[in-house]
């Protein structure tokens, strides 16, 4: 928004300069983009009075004219422009002036004519676009003023960015409001207009939609003169706010807009026909608007129309029929309220953006309409004249915005902002806010003006005595830290330290979203019951995920078909499936996957590569289960799934709970999934993982340990993990470690058989074994093999 700083002093005048308004200005939360000068930099032009103007004799568009600039003889001074006239007050830069561009004026002859000066347009003294004539200044201007000192030049044209909550700020009351709080000055303000009621004429009133406009006023002024034209005063202020002169009615509701910010309109009450009807459009009802385009309705936008015809979209914009012209004689003069969720988006529907409609989205008062009607109505009849008739009111109180009351705790405002602020100052502050406020032993009970929609919790009270008071005047302090200790078990690992070691194995975390393709994640879990959302994103992400890797898997795909050829990915989440004795009837567990693809290394030439297999992943997958610190009786069973390849997938069974899968993704999916290559992946229950082993102190023998060495045939369908850890439960207490060192198949090895060599590790605390219990170890260690999986010693 745009407006005159000394309009803004009209109305507020403290004692501080421009940069200092503004600074105070931009840290109470009203932005300033801009300040400009509202003239050109010149110097030398004076007020003036046409004497004489006659054509000139050798140029037909040329015009010959005495001035009267105030000094002992009148000047002459050729001019070109068609509006210039005998007896008319204008801008004359005399000889020696100075103006925009640094065009300075000298004594010059034109066809002939000597001419001592120039009569200046807007655009010349550097205040518009207009050059289509000569400034006319008021009969009454003071011949020989400097035109700077008359119009008030020494003026800034401020521009506010305003956020969207701040439309109590969208005219000059407003930001007057709170420049006055800022500097505890009080704010000048007229009492609202009392017009004479000279016509009985007025117009019924309809509200058909009382949600949307629960307040409506009208009047008829009749007999107003539109051949007059707005004083120059108006049309300045309007200038130095951006806005176009047009004709006194609609500069009088753009003044109202401006200075109350409250938007208002005027139809041509000859062109209406029975009672002003507020009511939603009627389906493909066109209108033709005050630009001339014609729009097609919707049904959900708000009109103003008459008994036959729609005449505005409601707060948004007029239509061309019922618009007033230079004809116009009686005028219809509207002020509403209408609720700023009926117009909100509406005009952006069709393509528009109007100062009415940037008002009413963002809350005009609901108090203000009286007061608006009749400053307007003063205004257009101390310009065009006419005579008023009475003011009718449509209503719907229920419907009106209610402010309820906010209570703030001194004890609250001093945690927010970290400082204490006089009980008084506070009150003080938020009553020159407007707000109503009641002291008591509580605090603050606060009750907000019609005009601030953004006033709801205490929070937001809060907020504005902090931005009154200065956010630069809070005072530093530090903050204040406790230690404490904390709540996380020892035994518990963290998803951090999870996501952290397969990091460390060179994979990626992904974030894939919680609801998948139901075709791709069918196609994976054919027999899986899946939970179909109600309102999907789209029809591909219409299912919850029962597993993290239909995720996974596409994002894998994503990257291989961007030139990724080595990818490890991993993601933590929750599944989802039905469960009627779930909270909410829907069972969420926190899940844990990994996928892979690609080669052991990037291409070097001194790192032997090789294609990923399944034991790499079995790798990570036993280094994830390693952080549990030997507090588990850790199994790999061959199994068989729908999503991984027969031969190359197993269960992870923790102390005999299958909690996870791993294996070789089936090459079947590639082409649906757009898969390249073999990928691996594991998926595991993340709350069977998180517990550990807390490390126990034990003594240190500092006797030698024993290392003896078995090599045994067994059957090649006896799984080697299960026989090692058998020989961890025979019961020997000096055994310390096993280790299998070597497999071997083939020569000397009979069809059906394997021979495994074991390393036994033999130690005491208390002694150095002798050779008897020694033996006797390894003995029982032979007989349970031999026993359990018919093992026999080698040769």
């Amino acid at each position: 928004m745009k407006f005159s700083e000394s309009w803004l002093r009209e109305w507020v005048n403290p004692a501080i300069s421009t940069n200092e308004l503004c600074e105070q200005l931009s840290m109470a939360g009203l932005e300033v983009d801009g300040i400009e000068p509202v003239a050109g930099e010149f110097s030398g032009v004076v007020v003036g009075e046409v004497i004489e103007c006659g054509q000139h004799p050798d140029a037909d568009k040329l015009q010959v004219t005495k001035v009267n600039v105030g000094s002992d003889e009148l000047l002459d001074i050729v001019c070109g422009a068609p509006n210039c006239r005998s007896g008319l007050k204008v801008a004359v830069a005399i000889v020696g002036a100075v103006l925009p561009g640094n065009f300075k004026i000298k004594k010059a002859k034109l066809r002939g004519q000597p001419s001592h000066g120039m009569l200046c347009s807007f655009s010349e003294l550097g205040m518009g676009e207009d050059h289509s004539g000569i400034l006319e200044l008021p009969v009454d201007a003071p011949v020989g003023q400097d035109i700077k000192d008359y119009l008030q030049l020494n003026d800034s044209i401020i521009e506010i960015d305003l956020t969207p909550n701040r439309a109590d700020c969208l005219g000059i009351k407003g930001i007057a409001r709170e420049v006055g709080v800022l500097n505890q000055t009080d704010v000048f303000e007229e009492a609202p207009a009392k017009n004479v009621v000279e016509s009985q004429s007025k117009r019924g009133i309809r509200l058909e939609n009382v949600s949307a406009c629960p307040r409506y006023l009208g009047r008829i002024i009749e007999n107003v003169d539109m051949s007059k034209q707005s004083p120059l005063w108006l049309q300045e202020k309007l200038r130095r706010s951006g806005i176009r002169s047009i004709d006194p009615v609609v500069d009088v509701t753009n003044f109202v807009l401006l200075e109350l910010g409250h938007p208002m309109h005027a139809f041509d009450n000859d062109k209406l026909d029975g009672d002003i009807v507020v009511r939603a459009a009627k389906k493909e009802e066109k209108l033709v608007l005050l630009d001339g385009n014609e729009v097609t309705l919707n049904e959900f936008t708000l009109l103003i129309a008459d008994e036959s015809k729609a005449l505005a979209m409601a707060g948004i914009f007029g239509g061309e029929y019922s618009g007033v012209s230079a004809e116009t004689t009686n005028i219809f003069l509207e002020s509403a309220f209408f609720n700023p969720d009926e117009i909100l988006g509406k005009a952006r529907a069709y393509g528009l953006h109007t100062d009415a409609s940037h008002r009413y989205e963002r809350g005009v008062d609901p108090a203000l309409q009286m007061h608006a009607m009749e400053r307007a109505t003063q205004l257009l009849l101390d310009i065009v004249g006419g005579h008023a008739g009475p003011v009718t009111v449509a209503e719907d109180k229920d419907q009106l915005p209610v402010r309820n009351h906010i209570t703030l705790r001194p004890q609250r405002l001093t945690q927010v902002l970290g400082m204490n602020i006089a009980s008084e100052r506070v009150t003080d502050m938020l009553q020159r806010l407007g707000m109503t406020v009641d002291d008591s032993e509580g605090g603050w009970t606060v009750k907000a003006p019609s005009y601030r929609f953004d006033i709801a919790i205490e929070e937001d009270l809060i907020e504005e005595v902090a931005r009154i008071f200065g956010y630069n005047n809070i005072e530093n302090v530090k903050p204040l830290a406790r230690l404490s200790m904390s709540n996380k078990k020892e035994g518990q690992i963290s998803l951090n330290r999870m996501k952290k070691l397969l990091c460390d194995k060179g994979a990626f975390e992904a974030i894939t979203y919680s609801f998948v393709d139901p075709k791709k994640q069918a196609l994976l879990f054919p027999n899986a019951e899946t939970l179909t959302l109600p309102h999907p994103i789209s029809s591909d992400m219409s299912v919850m995920r029962v597993s993290l890797l239909p995720g996974l898997l596409d994002a894998l795909s994503y990257n291989q078909k961007r030139q990724q050829a080595n990818l490890r990915l991993f993601e933590s989440g929750l599944t989802f499936k039905a469960d009627a004795n779930a909270e909410n009837g829907v069972l969420q567990t926190p899940h844990i996957a990994l996928v892979m693809s690609g080669n052991t290394h990037n291409e070097h030439w001194d790192i032997p590569n090789r294609k990923l297999d399944f034991f790499d992943i079995k790798g990570i997958a036993e280094n994830l289960l390693s952080l549990q610190s030997g507090a588990c009786n850790l199994e790999f069973e061959a199994s068989q799934h729908d999503v991984f390849h027969p031969g190359q997938c197993a269960n992870i069974v923790l102390n005999g709970k299958v909690i996870g899968v791993i294996g070789a993704i089936h090459p079947k999916f590639a082409k649906p999934l757009g898969l390249n290559g073999q990928v691996f992946a594991f998926e595991l229950q993340t709350e069977h993982v998180s517990g550990r082993k807390i490390p126990e102190a034990a003594v240190i023998s500092k006797f030698p340990a024993i290392r003896r060495d078995l090599a045994l045939v067994v059957s090649d369908q006896v799984k080697t993990g299960k026989l090692l850890n058998s020989i961890e439960k025979i019961g020997i207490s000096n055994l310390v470690d096993i280790n299998l060192f070597d497999m071997y198949t083939g020569e000397g090895i009979s069809e059906g058989e394997k021979s495994l060599a074991l390393s036994i590790w033999l130690q005491s605390v208390d002694k150095t074994l002798e050779d008897q219990e020694i033996q006797d170890s390894v003995d029982k260690v032979v007989r349970h093999l031999r026993d359990n999986f018919s093992a026999a010693l080698r040769d």
